[in-house]
């Protein structure tokens, strides 16, 4: 049987309408997260994406259910404890988050200064080698406004690797990309997951590329949610509000293993598969 990284448990969550009434995000959903694979979170704006990666975090609690990381319920965690659950998480923002005064070396080197006891040369030496695995190497004294979207994407991922997170949150990871630097930004996420070995989990509106990389898709839709193996299975589907899904965002005719080899990815995800 699979190891479970996240599970929710007849979760729900709604929030108060400006001309009142209550507008449901997520209704007694039930979904697994599988332990070491990928999955992507995907649905049309105001579905629930970003909201389900915030209760997850313990940024919002839910109104009913149980969120279980690592088989432990989370629900209501709260001080010292919510800090250890979420030093098992290394998370990639929409625009990276990083600070713009410090260097790339400092915006690495943040969280081991601000949640380890390691001494400044073994600081430098994880930091520097961490750059070096995404290619940074050279470009440590640069300041975030000198660095493209694809470096500071690499950047915020280095930061975020440093406390070797268990599981990685990536929330619209290659919003405001090329698709040059897009297709680069995923081939970084399978080699650095080969790597480490961690879960990952993916918020994304780059569809249908991103559902390459996935081994499960979750699509959120009106507080409910429909998973999926694979893209294909996706389009085969005979649900209207995922047929109007696929309209919208996939086309009439897709083929993933063309998108997966234009990534470079689909001998990994074949190699996974075995």
């Amino acid at each position: 049987m699979t190891a479970v990284a996240i599970e929710f448990r007849g979760v729900s969550k709604s929030f108060d309408k400006k001309d009142g009434g209550r507008q449901v995000i997520l209704d007694q959903v039930d979904f697994v997260i599988p332990r070491g694979g990928t999955t992507v979170i995907a649905g049309g704006s105001g579905q629930g994406k970003s909201v389900t990666l915030k209760l997850v975090l313990g940024l919002m609690q839910p109104d009913g259910g149980q969120i279980l990381v690592n088989g432990e319920d989370v629900t209501g965690v709260r001080g010292r404890a919510l800090e250890q659950l979420r030093s098992r998480f290394g998370v990639l923002f929409q625009g990276s988050a990083l600070f713009d005064s410090l260097s790339v070396y400092e915006n690495v080197a943040l969280p081991l200064r601000e949640r380890t006891s390691k001494g400044e040369d073994e600081i430098r030496e994880q930091v520097m080698a961490s750059l070096a695995q995404l290619e940074l190497v050279g470009h440590e004294d640069k300041f975030p406004a000198q660095l493209s979207g694809g470096m500071r994407k690499r950047v915020g991922l280095a930061r975020a690797l440093q406390l070797k997170p268990e599981i990685m949150l990536f929330d619209e990871p290659t919003t405001g990309l090329d698709p040059v630097m897009t297709r680069e930004i995923y081939q970084l996420f399978v080699r650095t997951q080969e790597q480490i070995g961690y879960t990952s989990v993916i918020v994304s509106h780059d569809i249908p590329r991103v559902f390459n990389l996935a081994d499960q898709v979750i699509i959120l839709n009106q507080g409910r949610t429909d998973l999926f193996t694979s893209p294909e299975a996706i389009q085969w589907s005979e649900e209207p509000h995922i047929r109007r899904f696929v309209k919208t965002t996939m086309g009439n005719i897709y083929q993933s293993h063309l998108v997966e080899d234009s990534l470079g990815v689909n001998n990994t995800l074949q190699d996974r598969q075995r």
